[in-house]
């Protein structure tokens, strides 16, 4: 046995004592560098022994000379944190702690401030979006923010997952962020109140008669059942949907699962999304199935900056069927599938194992979603919205006779949430999409006074 199979052995045996022990590293291994001869190339699947003594002796040297006595656990902790930050921003190493919380997000309860996070190359943590009416969105934290200090601390954790998890804590206590944000010339401070999360990840109700709107905040594993109970609520067999405004805007993403129901909802064929990854688990197809919740009602599809990974699945999804127009704002451009794997000491990595591709085979990673329509955020008041008056706010004027001219089937029209200009844009637009859908015969109009000529009488005739 050669001396390299000599010190192979040593250093695989030494390891896993290093990271049980917490006696002084240097008992263990001699602190003299060694000096060997260039090892042979390493077979295929197998760590080189160059790295290996390269990481031993880096173990070594912050083990024995970091300004602070560290233990074994937390040094090997930092570099398996390490060797998953280094990946990708979506890539973690999870303790139990955090490991418990994905499990609490996905079912849809959890203590904290409620946001989605990643992390930038200098360590900061950029807002994907603050979920709905949480406290991190009633703070007034916006999606682009970056969160550069935790209570007065500046951010230094390893990844994003960390960083979470110094945002939970016990309902009632406080948190203050420092946050950098796009045209503020100084940071802002924030102080959020945690509170227990229960978030409602659908939302809905009508814009007007027969044109609804559906707010989707988060895919958590019961979304896709929400999502049928409250299209179900807003529209009846007698009064079926004229139209559509599914609202994904700061939608974070989540469980991938609850989008592909989402889209199959809307959805009688065809693929929904794929997935592509080296092991064969990774890779998977899913398909629609028969069954679309609005027979063919046009739907408008609302997404912005915020607008990420499962959220961009349905909104591509939709758009490569010609099933939905998209509206807003390019999406975030999350393209990839991450899968924890649960460790023997409740510990988990969270690993990106597949990216997804649209229906037309495209790759939205770091692309995102271009809208068929952009429109910018912003916002607009009661006052604005109506500039010039119409006949109604006339003095005087005539009652309206026979039936409603606007598809309304004589109802009162419920009030628009004027003060969102995109969802003003969207139930313009789906009106006028709705116009070419509807394939019912036109309503006849009540008969002419007798006392109409005959020319007046045959132009009420509705043109056929």
């Amino acid at each position: 046995m050669n001396f390299r199979t000599v010190f192979l052995l040593g250093c695989l045996a030494a390891t896993p004592a290093l990271a049980q022990s917490d006696s002084p590293v240097d008992a263990q291994v001699d602190v003299a560098p060694v000096v060997t001869p260039a090892p042979a190339p390493a077979p295929e699947g197998t760590v080189p022994l160059a790295d290996i003594q390269r990481f031993v002796s880096v173990y070594r040297a912050v083990r024995q000379g970091y300004v602070d006595e560290l233990s074994d656990k937390k040094v090997m902790q930092a570099a398996l944190r390490g060797l998953m930050t280094d990946l990708d921003p979506h890539s973690a190493y999870l303790n139990k702690e955090q490991a418990q919380g994905m499990d609490e997000f996905a079912n849809g309860s959890y203590d904290g401030v409620g946001v989605e996070l990643v992390q930038l190359p200098d360590r900061s943590l950029r807002v994907i979006a603050p979920i709905d009416g949480t406290p991190a969105a009633r703070a007034g934290l916006l999606p682009g923010d970056v969160i550069i200090a935790i209570d007065g601390k500046p951010v230094d954790v390893d990844n994003a997952d960390a960083g979470k998890s110094q945002l939970r804590g016990e309902p009632g206590t406080k948190v203050v962020l420092r946050v950098l944000r796009e045209e503020q010339p100084q940071p802002l401070e924030l102080t959020i109140e945690r509170d227990t999360i229960r978030v409602t990840s659908v939302r809905v109700r009508l814009l007007e008669p027969r044109y609804g709107y559906v707010r989707i905040s988060t895919f958590q594993s019961e979304t896709g059942a929400e999502l049928s109970k409250a299209i179900s609520s807003i529209q009846s067999a007698d009064k079926p949907l004229r139209g559509l405004v599914l609202d994904l805007r700061s939608n974070p993403g989540g469980v991938l699962g609850a989008a592909v129901e989402a889209a199959d909802a809307f959805l009688d064929e065809g693929l929904i999304v794929a997935t592509k990854g080296r092991l064969p688990f990774s890779n998977a197809r899913f398909n629609a199935t028969r069954g679309d919740l609005l027979n063919g009602a046009p739907i408008v599809v609302l997404v912005d900056g915020g607008s990420a990974s499962a959220s961009e699945v349905l909104a591509a999804a939709l758009r490569d069927h010609r099933r939905a127009l998209i509206m807003g704002e390019r999406t975030f451009g999350k393209g990839t599938v991450q899968t924890v794997l649960p460790l023997d000491n409740g510990d988990a990595i969270k690993l990106t194992t597949a990216r997804y591709y649209t229906p037309s085979g495209g790759s939205i990673q770091a692309r995102g979603i271009r809208p068929d329509v952009i429109v910018k955020t912003a916002h607009f008041d009661d006052d604005d919205n109506e500039i010039l008056p119409r006949e109604a706010d006339l003095p005087g004027h005539l009652k309206a006779g026979g039936a409603s001219s606007d598809g309304g089937d004589g109802e009162p029209a419920l009030p628009v949430d004027v003060t969102d200009y995109a969802i003003h844009e969207a139930l313009v637009m789906l009106k006028g999409l709705s116009v070419f859908g509807d394939k019912s015969p036109a309503p006849t109009p009540a008969a002419p006074d007798s006392d109409a000529d005959d020319a007046s009488a045959a132009v009420a005739k509705p043109a056929r």
